[in-house]
């Protein structure tokens, strides 16, 4: 028998991330000049209520818990929390927490909107293992976009450290700001990826049995937000856009995903297409 719903444990988690993103703030006035794994531990222990929450939806609906924008937001929010703690292990890259856990404790909170949870309401058509291949693979790329923006903000915050702070610079526990341009452009190649085959299967597994599949909102913000990552990219390698504007390009192109994921999910027939 459960103690907790799925919804209560996600809310714990939330809670841990709040704490986290509290914590964060003494860190940001220290300056980081310490390696504190009080944050790392704290983003461990939300994790493992986030996948507890995750396992126990997952379970409840016998398939990959993609269906609405609560399921939706919590996957990313997980994918993020994940590759943090792998990235964590080494210490130059733990400070990253500081700036993923207010990341995911204001999609927590979003996610817990009841609206975005309806008990009984439209739901998706989607069926098949191929169309829950396609949904995890580009929620994964969400997760590995914003990782990458996080990247981008720490290679900003670096940055404006050596302009005007430069003993904080030196004392700072950030690795080298060269090593978080690295680190952003593979979490957005890695990311494109995702969302290159997600997109693939998709037209793949419901293109050709779905009617209007090309001329869905979401499918076509979806070619939008490709399009974006694959300029940001192109625009590092083939034309050396790199430094501080590819870390504002991240930054930037992770916070339209934000901005506008959920009113094209509001509006897209085939993600809110009623029974």
């Amino acid at each position: 028998m459960n103690w907790f719903t799925d919804r209560q444990y996600f809310l714990l988690a939330v809670l841990v991330y709040g704490a986290s993103t509290v914590y964060s703030v003494s860190l940001w006035r220290k300056g980081f000049r310490k390696d504190n794994r009080v944050n790392y531990l704290l983003l461990l222990a939300g994790f493992g209520l986030h996948v507890t929450a995750m396992i126990l939806r997952g379970f409840s609906l016998r398939h990959c818990p993609v269906n609405n924008l609560f399921e939706a937001t919590m996957f990313v929010g997980w994918t993020i929390v994940t590759a943090y703690l792998i990235l964590g292990l080494v210490a130059k890259l733990r400070f990253l927490g500081a700036f993923v856990s207010p990341v995911l404790f204001f999609l927590g909170v979003f996610a817990l909107m009841p609206a975005l949870d309806p008990p009984h309401g439209p739901t998706p058509e989607f069926t098949g293992a191929g169309v829950s291949l396609h949904a995890a693979l580009i929620l994964q790329a969400y997760g590995a976009f914003g990782l990458g923006a996080i990247s981008g903000l720490m290679y900003l915050s670096q940055e404006h450290n050596l302009k005007f702070h430069k003993l904080r610079a030196v004392f700072s526990m950030f690795p080298p700001i060269q090593k978080l341009e690295l680190i952003s452009a593979r979490l957005l190649r890695n990311g494109f990826i995702l969302l290159t085959v997600g997109l693939v299967i998709g037209a793949t597994v419901m293109g050709q049995h779905k009617d209007g599949y090309f001329s869905d909102v979401k499918v076509i913000w979806s070619l939008l937000v490709w399009a974006i990552y694959l300029t940001l990219l192109l625009m590092r390698w083939k034309f050396s856009q790199g430094g501080r504007r590819f870390a504002w390009g991240a930054v930037a192109a992770f916070a339209f995903v934000l901005l506008t994921f959920w009113g094209t999910n509001l509006l897209s027939p085939l993600h809110n297409h009623h029974p």
